[in-house]
């Protein structure tokens, strides 16, 4: 333990000895990511009260055809324009969000008290376009059940007639869990940060170490290798908590400072404890493999090149829950990355975390961290580690 002790103090101040470097690890995250919440939450904001709030210029084509549907619309704040002579390039060129085509048989089918058919020309893969054909629809919409209503009055039947079963809907969501699914970022932004906290720590005092010649020196200390590899990753652990105790603390100042119901999202003392808790294996795991990976390469240059696979290791649950979603189940605990964000999303929908789960996911992690430490031992004890070339 003394050993342990005094390598991974040795590490830690040379690292705090590279203030640059030390700067640069330690708060790119706070700052960063503050940064982004505040800025997209502030433009994602603006943009939707703007297009629900400000007059929709609607291209309309027939206009003249439904004078009482355009006067409808006109009180909705949906305001009709020319009609354009290409409406599909319109809408590809982005020049409009959404066409109205009324059919030409439009009167005919409406005197007939037939459904008078109208066209909405859109496209659907452009995002900003989803809050300008919503208001669109919800207008039409309204529009055929009030006639609907009114032709049923004039014919002396009932409104209610038109309606054979009603329908009362309960929406069991919390308000924590509405807000968590503006978050979705949240747990790859902290699981990547954990991951990959320590990684400048533990890549330079092996790899860097290596390159420099001033590993073996070390290595031929009597010291046991075992103890003095498990310094360098203790230095590297205790470095990424105190980046990622940061980041949960820049997490917490900037919800109280975000826009909207990012302003509600709870960010209290005890949910950042359990998030420090929940990430600790991942910064084990992390640490341990970083470890591995320097232990097999010649020179810092080399271990860095590993970066770019690492960094696309946390996005694989996001990417996978977005393809495809799932329920939770108890094996999901178990999966690297994948058991994070399930973690740090149930905390941040204030959902309740069972001593089961709690149990799979904790075993799983320190499971796998100790698995990759005894494969970092082994390397460790091989003659050519301590040489470069």
């Amino acid at each position: 333990m003394k050993t342990l002790w005094t390598v991974a103090k040795k590490e830690l101040v040379d690292l705090f000895r590279d203030r640059r470097t030390m700067m640069i690890s330690l708060l790119m995250g706070p700052l960063l990511l503050p940064a982004l919440i505040l800025g997209m939450g502030s433009m994602a904001e603006k943009k939707a009260r703007t297009q629900l709030e400000s007059t929709l210029e609607l291209p309309v084509i027939g206009a003249e055809l439904a004078p009482n549907l355009v006067a409808f619309l006109k009180g909705r704040n949906i305001e009709a324009q020319a009609p354009p002579a290409d409406p599909d390039a319109l809408v590809r060129n982005q020049d409009a969000d959404v066409v109205l085509r009324i059919d030409p048989a439009f009167g005919e089918q409406w005197r007939g008290s037939r459904p008078a058919r109208v066209e909405l020309i859109y496209d659907s893969s452009r995002q900003d376009s989803r809050i300008p054909v919503g208001r669109v629809n919800a207008a039409l919409a309204e529009y055929s059940r009030t006639v609907g209503v009114l032709r049923g009055i004039n014919r002396g039947v009932s409104p209610e007639a038109g309606f054979a079963v009603q329908v009362a809907q309960r929406d069991v969501a919390t308000p924590e869990s509405r807000r968590g699914m503006l978050l979705a970022f949240l747990p790859y932004m902290l699981i990547l940060f954990s991951f990959l906290g320590g990684a400048h720590l533990v890549m330079d005092s092996t790899a860097g170490e290596r390159e420099r010649q001033s590993l073996e020196p070390l290595l031929a200390t009597p010291a046991s290798r075992s103890a003095i590899m498990s310094g360098k990753i203790l230095a590297a652990c205790l470095f990424g908590m105190l980046s990622l105790s940061l980041i949960v603390l820049a997490f917490k100042l900037s919800f109280a400072f975000a826009p909207g119901a990012l302003r509600l999202v709870d960010v209290s003392l005890p949910v950042m404890a359990q998030l420090m808790f929940v990430l600790m294996p991942m910064v084990l795991i992390g640490t341990t493999l970083l470890t591995l990976i320097s232990a097999t390469v010649k020179s810092m240059k080399e271990a860095q090149g590993y970066m770019s696979v690492l960094m696309l290791l946390p996005m694989v649950p996001t990417i996978m829950l977005m393809v495809n979603p799932v329920k939770n189940q108890l094996w999901q605990f178990a999966v690297p990355f994948l058991a994070q964000n399930q973690m740090i999303l149930k905390l941040v929908r204030s959902e309740a975390i069972s001593v089961q789960e709690w149990a799979v996911y904790l075993g799983a992690g320190f499971g796998l961290g100790l698995v990759l430490w005894l494969m970092a031992a082994r390397l460790y004890h091989r003659e050519k580690l301590a040489i470069s070339a």
